[in-house]
């Protein structure tokens, strides 16, 4: 067997988590469910297990490291050290003990590593040398899916929103940032029960409408009406944002189709800005109104407004 060291691709000085961040690693890409068509990655699997349950364990880390046993547990000098049954570090269970006759166990620590990386506990391998029971990784319940309509305010402030499960369970959820419909959040755990451990529930988000706001991209567009006086003298008018109503000021003479934009009403981004309020205003004149009309008939404009037509 190689030096354990050399297996996990770590130096001696390797603390316990570098040890076991370099055996996920080689598990993950070596695992068996997706090397199907690679028999060199059983072996590469294997040879990583048994090197992480030697370094996994202190105090068999510790008689390697002195020269006391080697890479394959057995000690250098059998009739040294209390022999097999001292402190040699000589475990049956590596040589197909513990009342099985050849095969393959996963080392202890190792086996709640799979249950991270695979979402079942590792049912062991056949090691070609008689064991012959094969790899099985327990599967772990179905996933749930769940959709959650979030109000348009809700949205854009990022509150958090309670999710109610099939068993009854709510759960507070945070939203992120580049929220959109369709985006779908993950609740690792949540799902149906299974004998390698529950699958989760998949959560789709619907952003609900707004009644007169609306999204355009991170941006969020209103219409807001005017009085002919207030776009001709000015005003101070209020209006609604997503996050409560705010007072625009209308210079003298706007007139319909100016935009105002408000910086940072829109929604928030991935990378932490925000998107603007964009407000067209839209001069509102009444149907009827005879002081309008008197003041219109004896009103002269004399500007071309319509030269960039060419008309």
């Amino acid at each position: 067997m190689r030096d354990p060291y050399t297996v996990l691709g770590v130096p001696r000085s390797a603390s316990e988590a570098d040890i076991k961040k370099a055996f996920r690693k080689l598990a993950k890409d070596n695992h068996p469910d997706r090397n199907a068509d690679d028999p060199k990655a059983m072996e590469r699997f294997k040879e990583a297990n048994a090197a992480y349950e030697l370094l996994s364990d202190a105090v068999k880390r510790g008689q390697f490291d002195r020269g006391e046993i080697g890479p394959d547990g057995q000690p250098i000098n059998p009739f040294a050290g209390g022999g097999y049954g001292g402190g040699g570090g000589f475990n049956p269970r590596d040589f197909g003990g513990g009342g099985r006759s050849g095969g393959f166990d996963f080392a202890q620590g190792a086996d709640d590593l799979f249950a991270e990386l695979f979402g079942g506990r590792s049912g062991g391998m056949g090691s070609g040398m008689g064991g012959g029971r094969g790899f099985r990784t327990q599967v772990r319940g179905p996933d749930v899916a769940y959709r959650l309509t979030v109000p348009f305010e809700d949205a854009v402030a990022l509150k958090p929103q309670r999710v109610v499960l099939k068993s009854g369970q709510a759960i507070e959820i945070k939203l992120p940032a580049g929220l959109e419909s369709g985006k779908q959040m993950r609740l690792a755990g949540k799902g149906e029960p299974g004998p390698g451990g529950p699958g989760d529930a998949i959560v789709t988000i619907e952003i609900a409408p707004h009644r007169v706001l609306v999204r355009d991209g991170d941006d969020v567009r209103l219409t807001l009406p005017i009085k002919l006086d207030e776009a001709v003298l000015g005003a101070k008018v209020l209006m609604p944002t997503a996050e409560g109503k705010v007072t625009l000021t209308i210079p003298p003479g706007t007139t319909s189709g100016k935009m105002f934009r408000l910086k940072g009403r829109g929604f928030r981004r991935i990378d932490g800005t925000r998107g603007d309020q964009l407000v067209t205003v839209q001069i509102d004149l009444p149907a009827d109104h005879a002081g309008l009309k008197a003041f219109a008939e004896n009103y002269i404009d004399a500007r071309d407004i319509r030269t960039a037509l060419e008309i």
